[in-house]
């Protein structure tokens, strides 16, 4: 396993729609094993395929023990159902730096495949809803930035205080 380079905005592959994954093989569970090996190195707690310089609907998150979740790795995820509306503080592995407050979904449904293709469904509220929401983001080509309803919504920060990302 290896700890993958980030990809940083302005790079175009983080504004792409990501494609679909149509079978998974070792390419692609070398990818989930590498991007797994990464986010603790980089102290996320989300990733998706495209933040590595790769198009495909990958996406893993991690989630800290004391929260619900875990390990989750998403293959072609897509949210089938939202609910409720808060403000939150998030940030992004690929904009390091900046934090800004935007709106996300109390609770979410989602449904994908995981890493043995199992379809499987997914229904998850608050940090974990918004992980999920913010890596599904990535797959479709959104950034958070793209949700602050103003300029004057997003933050500079010190990088040492950043953490995770969210």
């Amino acid at each position: 396993m290896a700890v993958l380079p980030l990809r940083f905005a302005p790079d175009p592959v983080l504004r792409q729609k990501a494609k679909r994954v149509s079978s998974i093989d070792t390419s692609i569970e070398r990818l989930i094993d590498n991007m797994l090996e990464t986010l603790p190195a980089v102290s996320g707690l989300g990733l998706a395929a495209p933040q590595v310089g790769v198009p495909l609907r990958v996406a893993v998150i991690q989630m800290p023990e004391e929260e619900e979740g875990g390990e989750i790795v998403l293959i072609n995820p897509v949210i089938v159902k939202k609910s409720g509306e808060r403000l939150v503080d998030e940030g992004c592995l690929s904009i390091p730096g900046y934090r800004g407050e935007i709106k996300r979904s109390v609770s979410i449904t989602i449904k994908g495949r995981n890493r043995q293709g199992k379809e499987f469904r997914l229904k998850a509220t608050e940090l974990l809803a918004q992980a999920l929401e913010h890596e599904i983001d990535h797959l479709n080509g959104i950034l958070y930035i793209d949700h602050l309803e103003s300029p004057d919504k997003l933050s500079r920060i010190e990088l040492e205080d950043e953490d995770g990302g969210l």
